[in-house]
């Protein structure tokens, strides 16, 4: 079974180059999203395995879209960022998500074992 994943951040080259990179290692990509709204309702509509969530969002950001989707028993989630997990001290740990990913460490094998 191809475990599905929806791709959530701002910046559409990051987005070009997660889906690039996931479909090639064996993922489907569900979908993609730009924003805390479009997340929300592309995670309601498309069911997917995992959320790729980046914390830094318009509307509002990772940690509450994060909080929402674990309300509502949602898919699960793996945070990233362009900044390290230190910056954002301990509200990572506090969440309810699989783990953390930076950007630049971002592979297939980061994300499987993060939610595996």
């Amino acid at each position: 079974m191809t475990m599905t994943v929806l791709i959530v951040d701002d910046h559409a080259p990051f987005r070009t180059f997660a889906h690039t990179l996931l479909e090639a290692e064996g993922f489907t990509v569900a979908g993609e999203a730009a924003d805390g709204d479009s997340a929300l309702a592309a995670a309601e509509e498309l069911h997917p395995d995992v959320v790729l969530l980046d914390i830094n969002l318009p509307t509002f950001d990772g940690f509450e879209v994060a909080r929402r989707l674990a309300a509502a028993n949602g898919p699960k989630v793996v945070l990233t960022s362009s900044r390290p997990a230190s910056d954002y001290g301990a509200k990572i740990s506090e969440a309810q998500v699989a783990g953390f990913l930076p950007k630049q460490e971002l592979s297939g094998e980061a994300l499987l074992r993060l939610v595996s």
